[in-house]
């Protein structure tokens, strides 16, 4: 199989598993606003989280060219197979959003939702840009996949994950192996 074949085979598996999770987290925030509002919150509170993340992977892709970061960006990944690896053991979603707006209008909860996209997609640029490597075709598929789970079909992933809890593993081992790849990239330089 040519590398390029492997490459987007771990980023889609790494988006199913990473940005459906986002989308999931983004929607139970929303969830805290009036139902009146609730879809401009998501358009609008999306189209910044898609902003975020389109500046976020290019910073990424950028950075993981500059010698030690890629062991960082392995290490942060590792910290994520962990909390991955948790939630598919304990089969279900322990996610708590604790998460009381004192501001329940339009400005805020979109600033909410892009703060929330801040924190949370880390994990998948890094995982998508470190399985990317140099080809920026395929970096760039697994922005707009990632994008398109997101604000989209993070219900229909999620239940075809709770269903199927071998695409989790698979995705888990897929975000593994870019940490270990990113560490050992790194590690080899530095030695």
């Amino acid at each position: 199989m040519s590398e390029q074949i492997i490459i987007l085979i771990q980023i889609i598996l790494i988006d199913l598993v990473l940005a459906a999770d986002n989308a999931i987290i983004i929607g139970m925030l929303a969830s805290k606003f009036d139902p009146k509002i609730r879809k401009k919150i998501f358009f609008w509170g999306i189209s910044a989280a898609v902003i975020l993340r389109i500046i976020f992977t290019f910073l990424t892709a950028y950075l993981l060219q500059i010698e030690g970061l890629k062991l960082l960006g392995g290490l942060i990944l590792l910290w994520v197979v962990y909390k991955l690896y948790k939630d598919v053991i304990k089969k279900g979603d322990n996610k708590k959003i604790n998460f009381n707006p004192k501001n329940k209008g339009l400005i805020s909860a979109i600033f909410t939702i892009a703060l929330a996209d801040v924190s949370l997609s880390l994990d998948n640029v890094l995982g998508v840009a470190g399985a990317a490597k140099q080809h920026y075709d395929l970096l760039v598929f697994g922005l707009v996949l990632s994008i398109i789970i997101m604000a989209t079909m993070a219900n229909a992933v999620s239940k075809m994950i709770s269903k199927y809890g071998w695409i989790a593993w698979l995705g888990l081992l897929a975000i593994l192996y870019v940490a270990l790849e990113l560490i050992y990239s790194d590690l080899k330089i530095l030695i």
